[in-house]
């Protein structure tokens, strides 16, 4: 049973401000004062010192005529995600993947311009980098990284994606920021990121966004292939349909 918690015990100011980032969402990534303050029911002058707030602190922008949240958000879930928590969800689920494929299956969350690994089912290595839990990789030439990119806010994710600066790992990779936000669409319009050799010559990757019971992406998975080994039929046939399941369990056993 939850314990009751007294009012005198409760901080008025995180609460407020906690309710002013919950009120941006995909279908308001912008939003005016007076937006805010309706959308929490707060006065507008409370919800004026909670942006105003959350612009100091990194965590909100202003461009004069309304507000849109900042990259820097993603910290505050990071915080949650990086625990045991989320990984331990997600083990079986990647580990029933690999059983299905024969292929190593991997998890990561978004920070800032990179993907970072929280959970992995690993069978053999592929990649001339060994890849384990903490490890980091770009966001704008991975699978998980796209499809991590295609589940933000839209505002969200041209935010991020000005402040990238790509580099170019293969002769594949997308380094120009139309070039990377017409990859993000693709993979938002499929549900699924495809990405041929951009981080690696030989490998070919596939992820698709996990969410949580709200339908919240809180993470995204992946297997990696050698492209020899992975022809458009043994993605569409074998590869995707695996992912696609996992992470329809996983939305049924996340937490919202």
């Amino acid at each position: 049973m939850k314990q009751k918690t007294e009012p005198r015990d409760l901080l008025g100011g995180l609460s407020r401000g906690l309710a002013v980032i919950e009120a941006f969402d995909q279908t308001r990534p912008r939003a005016s004062i007076a937006e805010i303050a309706r959308a929490t029911g707060f006065t507008r002058a409370s919800a004026r010192r909670c942006l105003l707030t959350l612009v100091e602190l990194g965590y909100a922008e202003s461009d004069g005529r309304g507000f849109r949240l900042t990259p820097r958000v993603l910290r505050l879930g990071g915080a949650w995600l990086s625990s045991a928590s989320l990984p331990e969800l997600l083990q079986p689920q990647l580990e029933a993947v690999r059983e299905a494929t024969g292929e190593s299956c991997s998890a990561a969350i978004l920070d800032g311009a990179e993907v970072v690994y929280v959970a992995r089912a690993s069978t053999r290595r592929i990649m001339s980098v060994s890849l384990s839990v903490g490890s980091r990789l770009p966001a704008h030439c991975t699978a998980l990284g796209r499809a991590l990119l295609s589940a933000l806010p839209e505002g969200t994710m041209e935010h991020l994606l000005a402040s990238l600066t790509p580099e170019a790992l293969t002769a594949h990779t997308r380094t120009t920021r139309p070039a990377i936000r017409a990859a993000v669409a693709e993979a938002r319009a499929r549900g699924y990121a495809l990405v041929e050799e951009a981080l690696e010559l030989g490998l070919r990757s596939l992820a698709v966004p996990v969410r949580d019971q709200r339908g919240r992406c809180v993470a995204a998975m992946n297997i990696g292939v050698q492209t020899a080994r992975a022809s458009d039929a043994v993605v569409q046939d074998r590869l995707l349909p695996a992912l696609l399941a996992a992470a329809a369990e996983l939305r049924r056993t996340i937490p919202g």
